[in-house]
């Protein structure tokens, strides 16, 4: 077999050496065409974890010897954050210049007999690879090879700026630095790889990098500008570059690795971004995955390519969602900057849930044990999920909420009550009663009030999602459109009909309130009435309650303003909120903080977050924990008290995000 590698970077060569070593008879031709010189790389020290190390291992013994020969190695993470150093062991990390790393493929390549040519700019692609079996698109992020053979990437820039340095200060772990400055504030990712030398990455979002003056700076102005700003850190060092130019990440996405016989690999398939620092993991795993399907399906490349993609792209997704997460607390780390340095550091150690409480307690069970006293204020302290939670007079024993039964949780959440008859969802839908339940085995009690609005007079669940009823109850909504196929149109409300709705709210929370129900919760999600108006997919209106944002919040603020005036002051009044439609042209998660902000300030103490169902055609993120980044954003920006749910079953997941501060009570199903 003939394969043609376009890429001398580590998958690549990496793939090269495989293909060849798995080669007992000397079949395989590898070549490996490289537009750069041998010596040449962008970037400093490259990342591996124990359980790359171990693949590694597995895959070619050689390489792994001479890999880890020169490995530079901690255990420990260190964050310096607000004039504090705080420091977590146990995570197992090694690190190895990329130059070095590269040399170490090409010398093994060369070995095992695989064709090297570098300083070969291709300029005839069509025509690379034209008797070859296989051809590899290795060449990075802006392959060419997949941009000729039609491959339709997706391309953004992701994170802030950010600039690669090195500095010949050897730190002893992985060191997080947090400077806030008159421009906003920058962060350093920095490690040791050698015995001389550390990578040191400084990123800043793009408007404190233009405030500070970067944009217009040199390169040597930019190196000087960041030895000033983490003079204290560096202890006198200097920070050096390599090409160390302002830049964008960029996430690259293919829908399809593989066209006719041209496959991607690396950076040309996919990237993640730098702060999970598993860029040349993935890139070398993906050989390591596309070697052995190549040779579990001998002589039948087509079946080998959809093997290999089948394989490795579900694992390299998981990748990308956390490096998307992670991307995200780095680009809003600003928000958090007013937390203690414990739950700091703990919500950066899990920000791309990749690490738990619970793993973190098996890394560092001193550290964890640290946090669950801060966060219990004493000694001995429960894990977070079991820390009381007070707000007002509602008092809960943990920070476990649940629908349904209690089943140890301190909040349990009753099923959707209709305000008024018209406002059920089918006809099994209670409409609110002195009958409300009360406490009950221990747990607080929580009641829905809503109005279902487009979304009503359907059949009961159990017999479907949105099945219209023959012979249904006449519906109203924010405006004339109907909620999904099949479903009737709803009246717009007219002034009578707001005043009504209104004020069925209003009754129905006093009599929530005579019931002795401990929380209130209006529901301004799930496509219903009112989040019928703050939509602009369903709020259509030309009076005062339809239009910009603040005009489309009119109504449901009025509701909850005389919800406010009856429901007792010491008791907490919450809503679910929909924070983002999925759809576009629908309310966006800034969107969300902002009505949830507004919220805030006319009395709502709690916000139960969800998101979607606003229309039945929008595109759900469902996954586990999906709402969790929305909540911490509601929480961070707003200062207001979050529920969140979004899949969660495990008490380790609530004990990640409450101690992280991502939320105060977690809905575990």
């Amino acid at each position: 077999m003939r394969v043609e590698i376009l890429g001398a970077g580590p998958a690549g060569l990496y793939l090269a050496i495989l293909l060849r070593k798995a080669d007992a008879a000397g079949l395989h031709t590898v070549t490996v065409t490289e537009r750069n010189p041998p010596d040449a790389t962008f970037g400093w020290g490259v990342v591996f974890s124990e359980e790359t190390l171990g693949a590694l291992r597995d895959a070619d013994y050689p390489t792994y010897l001479e890999i880890t020969d020169t490995f530079a190695r901690w255990d420990a993470i260190d964050i310096r954050y607000r004039g504090e150093l705080l420091r977590s062991r146990g995570h197992g990390f090694a690190a190895i210049a990329r130059k070095r790393l590269l040399a170490i493929l090409q010398d093994r390549c060369r070995i095992l007999g695989v064709q090297l040519y570098f300083d070969n700019e291709v300029t005839d692609l069509e025509h690379f690879g034209v008797d070859a079996d296989l051809v590899v698109a290795a060449d990075g992020v802006r392959s060419v090879l997949r941009e000729h053979h039609g491959f339709r990437p997706a391309i953004v820039p992701q994170g802030g700026k950010y600039a690669w340095f090195g500095t010949d200060l050897v730190l002893d772990s992985f060191t997080f630095l947090f400077r806030e400055t008159e421009h906003g504030l920058f962060q350093v990712h920095s490690y040791p790889f050698d015995e001389h030398t550390s990578t040191f990455i400084v990123e800043c979002q793009e408007p404190v990098w233009r405030a500070a003056g970067l944009d217009s700076m040199s390169e040597d102005e930019s190196i000087a500008f960041c030895e000033r700003l983490f003079a204290d850190d560096l202890r006198g060092h200097r920070l050096m570059s390599n090409r160390s130019v302002w830049q964008n990440f960029l996430r690259v996405e293919n829908g399809s690795w593989r066209r006719g016989n041209v496959v991607l690999v690396g950076d040309a398939a996919h990237t993640a971004h730098f702060s999970i620092g598993s860029g040349t993991k993935l890139a070398m795993e993906d050989a390591i995955a596309l070697a052995n399907s190549l040779t579990q399906h001998r002589d039948d490349v087509p079946a080998a390519l959809v093997d290999y993609e089948a394989r490795r792209q579900p694992v390299v997704a998981r990748f990308q969602r956390a490096a998307d997460d992670s991307a995200e607390y780095f680009r809003r780390v600003g928000h958090h900057t007013g937390m203690a340095p414990l739950q700091f550091v703990f919500n950066l150690l899990t920000r791309s849930g990749r690490i738990g409480h619970a793993e973190l307690t098996v890394r560092d069970p001193a550290f964890t044990t640290e946090v669950d006293n801060w966060f219990g204020a004493g000694r001995l302290a429960p894990p977070p999920a079991f820390a009381p939670f007070r707000l007002g007079d509602l008092s809960l024993p943990n920070r476990i909420a649940r629908t349904g039964a209690p089943n140890g949780a301190g909040l349990v959440y009753g099923e959707f009550t209709a305000v008024c008859a018209d406002g059920r969802i089918s006809p099994a839908t209670p409409v609110i009663s002195q009958a409300a339940l009360p406490s009950e085995a221990g747990a607080k009690f929580a009641l829905r009030l809503g109005h279902a609005g487009a979304r009503g007079s359907t059949r009961p669940p159990a017999e479907g999602v949105d099945i219209a009823l023959a012979d249904g109850w006449p519906l109203v909504a924010a405006s004339a459109r109907r909620y999904g196929p099949g479903m009737a149109v709803p009246a717009e409300l007219d002034a009578a009909g707001l005043d009504r709705v209104r004020d069925a709210f209003a009754r129905a929370a006093s009599v929530a309130a005579d019931a002795g129900v401990d929380l209130l919760e209006l529901d301004l999600a799930h496509g219903y009435l009112l989040a019928g108006f703050l939509s602009p997919l369903t709020n259509h209106r030309t009076d005062e309650f339809g239009g910009d944002l603040p005009a489309r919040l009119r109504f449901p603020l009025a509701v909850v303003d005389a919800v406010r005036a009856v429901w007792p002051a010491e008791r907490p009044l919450s809503v679910c909120l929909t924070v983002a439609d999925w759809h576009r042209g629908g309310l966006t998660v800034d969107d969300g903080v902002r009505i949830a902000g507004t919220l805030a300030e006319h009395g709502v103490g709690l916000v139960r977050v969800s998101a979607g169902q606003t229309v039945a055609e929008c595109q759900p993120e469902y996954r586990r924990a999906f709402l969790t980044a929305q909540a911490d954003r509601v929480r961070s920006e707003v200062g207001v008290a979050v529920v969140v749910g979004g899949y969660l079953t495990t008490v380790d997941e609530a004990n990640t995000i409450i101690g992280a501060g991502r939320a105060d009570l977690c809905e575990l199903v």
